[in-house]
């Protein structure tokens, strides 16, 4: 990867098709509690992060740039990629942290957002939310204020809509990743693969194509398919705890059956560290998660405590990641996306936003897009239309093999 990122302490019709982190993984992206401990949780009711000040970069800019994420507590993420570009741009940057209950306060982060239209300083807002219902504020924005650029980095409202008010949208490509992930497996030697999903998850669209594609793309490449069903964690008694354990005792039943050369995918973050847990147990292969992140997961799974002095720091998590593997005769078994893309949205997006403001860039050149992401990231990532749109793109992150 590039430089040492700190990314703050990690737990980690259509409305869209392509929201695969909240349908994939129930609307939840805190992940690892092992990460938690060396940093206390923000105050819930923050509305506006005006801490951390400071600059690491030089912020002599005569406008702001607004970043607009959910609170710490409902996704750690999205809120620490808000805090580094804060510290990064100190008051450049306007971070506004929307209520934890958004559906129950929607009105009031309608008029948080439109406001952010007042101030005639902000030139650019960057939404890095995951939600489904801030179209609307976007659309008063840009009624008043047409000079203001706005990125989306998801918001899940009607693409078409989003096309013609939003500046540049962004979000994974979902469809494509049921491609890659079969391909991935291949690579790391897998023969065959199962998919464990749920009832309520595979009565989703998306799910279910991502699902159907992997089959076909399984098939291609001659390896076997199995689909599982576990317990529903939305809809069964016990919950997740149900979903969980009936994991544990089925994954290690399956490699028995099927061998060590069986690649294993979960369509719910609650599967994630019972299924990484299983596979270094078992020797199989794991080639990315629901939410690909080295914080889904792995740290719970493989027992990683992360200190103070080197807290969110991902560079030190992925080594971590590497040294438990390696010692456990696991090395190239498992892999995932570098970075949470909750830190590299936000960030991505605010660079955008300078070269739009800066330099006049539109936003519609991909390889321009290309180019920022990967000094971003650190890894290469492809950027795709969607539906055609030059302001709409699908993206795909360079994985990380452990």
């Amino acid at each position: 990867m590039g430089g040492n990122r700190k990314l703050g302490s990690i737990t980690l019709g259509l409305v869209l098709l392509l929201a695969l982190f909240a349908a994939g993984c129930g609307g939840s992206t805190t992940t690892s509690a092992a990460l938690a401990t060396s940093e206390s949780t923000p105050a819930a009711s923050d509305t506006t992060v005006t801490t951390e000040t400071t600059a690491t970069t030089a912020a002599s800019a005569d406008y702001k740039v607004a970043v607009v994420s959910p609170p710490f507590s409902a996704s750690e993420d999205e809120y620490r990629g808000g805090q580094t570009v804060k510290k990064k741009y100190g008051d450049m940057i306007v971070h506004l942290v929307l209520p934890d209950d958004f559906t129950g306060e929607q009105e009031t982060v309608l008029s948080q957002i439109t406001s952010l239209g007042d101030d005639p300083q902000v030139k650019a807002i960057v939404i890095a939310a995951g939600y489904t219902g801030i179209l609307p504020a976007l659309i008063k924005v840009k009624e008043s204020r047409p000079d203001i650029k706005i990125i989306t980095a998801p918001i899940w409202d009607d693409p078409d809509q989003m096309a013609k008010y939003v500046d540049l949208a962004l979000d994974t490509d979902a469809i494509k990743r049921g491609v890659n992930i079969v391909q991935k497996a291949k690579e790391m030697g897998a023969t065959t693969l199962i998919h464990y999903s749920f009832p309520s998850h595979m009565q989703k669209e998306l799910l279910a194509q991502r699902r159907d594609t992997m089959e076909a793309e399984a098939e291609k490449n001659g390896m076997t398919f199995v689909a599982i069903m576990t317990p529903d964690p939305f809809t069964s008694d016990n919950g997740t705890t149900a979903m969980q354990q009936f994991l544990s005792e089925d994954v290690p039943k399956e490699i028995e059956k099927y061998g060590k050369d069986t690649a294993i995918f979960g369509t719910n973050c609650g599967m994630q560290e019972v299924i990484i847990s299983k596979v270094v147990e078992t020797g199989a292969i794991m080639p990315e998660q629901c939410c690909p992140t080295p914080t889904q997961g792995f740290p719970a799974a493989l027992g990683i405590e992360i200190d103070e002095e080197n807290a969110g720091d991902v560079d030190a998590l992925n080594a971590q990641i590497k040294d438990k593997l390696a010692a456990a005769d696991m090395a190239g078994r498992l892999s995932t996306w570098p970075i949470p893309l909750g830190i590299f949205f936000p960030e991505f997006g605010v660079e955008v936003a300078k070269m739009m403001i800066e330099d006049d860039f539109d936003g519609r050149d991909p390889e321009v897009l290309a180019s920022l992401a990967e000094e971003v990231a650190g890894v290469k990532v492809s950027f795709d239309t969607y539906k055609g749109y030059d302001n709409y793109y699908m993206i795909i992150m360079e994985s990380i093999f452990y």
